[in-house]
């Protein structure tokens, strides 16, 4: 599995010439509510086996968690479904707040 850290998911979303991902925020609703990466779709993990069909598997799609840990079980689950271009975000949540914008919450 691919993992990209915060500073370089940030400057990939930063390109308007690069294709942007799908940003699959894979945590709670009560995590959302706290912080989000502009654009992400939130899915909680737990859903995802039943909402499968809503993800594009051609999509290149970036997995985000609070720390990376859940993001890198569905990154694994996703690739074992057939999905070929997924990333996790290493550090998740904590790494985005703490390394690209530090005015979001931290938990």
């Amino acid at each position: 599995m691919q993992q990209i850290t915060a500073p370089e998911l940030a400057a990939w979303l930063a390109d308007a010439s690069r294709a942007q991902p799908v940003l699959l925020d894979v945590r709670e609703a009560w995590e959302v509510a706290l912080g989000v990466i502009d654009g992400a779709v939130a899915v909680p993990m737990q859903t995802i086996p039943e909402r499968l069909q809503e993800l594009d598997e051609d999509a290149v799609t970036v997995c985000i968690c609070h720390h990376g840990s859940r993001s890198a079980s569905v990154a694994h689950f996703l690739t074992q479904q057939g999905f070929a271009q997924v990333i996790n975000l290493t550090g998740g949540m904590h790494a985005w707040a703490t390394q690209v914008d530090t005015a979001m919450a931290t938990y």
